[in-house]
């Protein structure tokens, strides 16, 4: 059933986005949240993995979206994509967009992977140790 999309899981750079967006076009930033995660994302037959997965493969074929693409790859590793199947992705990709973009995608790909690595405490660390 359709909804706002505000039950599909955080999406790294989402918000910012949208964020960005809506001192200057506030319905469009809100539109950008509704359809796509409230009407689109919500329907059945796919989840959300097969979901993010193809609009993986879609925003790295488009080979100018590099900053939607990185919230897609993050969103992927949200849903239960492994790193290991974002590049398998991306590397099928080269057959059919060409290398150039495959390239491209990866290392937006592995912006997204330093970032989240980044963002992880130190082993024996988590626990103030």
């Amino acid at each position: 059933m359709p909804g706002d999309g505000q039950d599909i899981p955080p999406y790294h750079g989402r918000d910012s986005n949208t964020g960005a967006l809506a001192p200057i076009a506030p319905d469009f930033a809100r539109y950008l949240i509704e359809f796509p995660f409230g009407d689109i994302y919500s329907r059945p037959n796919l989840d959300l993995k097969s979901r993010e997965i193809a609009v993986v493969a879609t925003m790295l074929a488009m080979g100018n979206a590099a900053p939607q693409l990185k919230v897609h790859v993050c969103g992927a590793l949200n849903v239960g994509c492994s790193r290991d199947e974002i590049v398998e992705v991306m590397m099928q990709k080269a057959v059919y967009a060409g290398f150039p973009v495959a390239l491209n995608g990866l290392f937006a790909a592995q912006e997204v992977f330093n970032e989240r690595d980044a963002d992880q405490p130190a082993v024996g660390q988590a626990d103030g140790a």
